[in-house]
């Protein structure tokens, strides 16, 4: 672990791996330190924003120190149920690639939650792991220059949706009408840092 000021109110702690930054989080997101108004983690750093009028970086630091890491999503995570109808561009290539039938890329992805780990690319775009999921996706040689709103794509580890029309280089698998971003809604973005997602299959 390393502490490092950014800014003069806020703290970013660098961590090994994304298995570290979920147990750091979510011990974090459960008992704030005192001042902390926000906690915002990435794939390898946990961002602590801070009010200087309540605390300061050197005892937001001491405090992140002795905090023990607890594996699993925050304390009273809300939980996303996603239909998804499964026909994506890239879904009977990307079974092949995996040596799988498009059913059972389809029964691997639906088998288990996924929890939003981290936010970024685009408003609204959630980075989703699947623990134990063992994913390992190649992106796409040559990336879309329009991905629809609504894709649910894979790469790497991580699952997403498309929160907008956007250039992308995912793996698509099909999509979702459920809208994970819009502005005129509180909080606009659903899928957000701990929140727990089910994918269910759509059909008919």
């Amino acid at each position: 672990m390393r502490l490092l000021p950014s800014g003069s109110a806020a703290l970013l702690v660098e961590l090994a791996d994304l298995d570290a930054v979920l147990a750091l989080y979510a011990a974090l997101t459960d008992r704030p330190p005192a001042g902390v108004v926000d906690v915002v983690p990435a794939a390898r750093t946990v961002l602590l924003v801070t009010d200087p009028a309540v605390t300061t970086l050197a005892a937001v630091a001491a405090v992140v120190r002795t905090t023990v890491p607890r594996p699993g999503t925050p304390a009273g995570a809300e939980v996303v149920q996603l239909p998804v109808r499964y026909d994506g561009a890239d879904l009977a290539e990307l079974a092949g690639l995996l040596r799988l039938t498009p059913g059972e890329l389809v029964r691997r992805h639906t088998a288990r939650e996924w929890t939003v780990a981290f936010c970024g690319f685009a408003p609204g775009f959630g980075y989703l792991t699947q623990p134990g999921g063992d994913w390992d996706v190649p992106r796409r040689a040559t990336p879309r220059t329009r991905v629809p709103p609504g894709s649910v794509a894979l790469a790497g580890e991580f699952s997403g949706v498309y929160p907008r029309q956007s250039p992308g280089g995912w793996q698509l698998i099909g999509r979702t009408d459920v809208a994970v971003f819009a502005v005129d809604r509180e909080p606009a973005a659903l899928l957000r840092p701990g929140t727990r997602i089910r994918f269910t299959e759509v059909t008919g």
